[in-house]
């Protein structure tokens, strides 16, 4: 596994799958299409100059 993907999944546990207390799986589970979008059309990433991953697709 490279670094990149080990930071992703590093950064899904933290701000995703244990950021919050759910009560259910299924919970954990719906968020994780929001918390995708905000990570790759909200989220600054240092090596992205505090843009987003999104910004790259378009040019940004």
């Amino acid at each position: 596994m490279n670094g990149k993907a080990k930071r992703f999944t590093r950064t899904a546990l933290k701000e995703w799958a244990y950021a919050r207390t759910y009560t259910h799986s299924w919970k954990r589970t719906a968020y994780l299409p929001i918390w995708t979008q905000c990570y790759n059309f909200l989220h600054p990433h240092t090596a992205l100059g505090r843009k987003p991953p999104a910004s790259k697709l378009s040019g940004g």
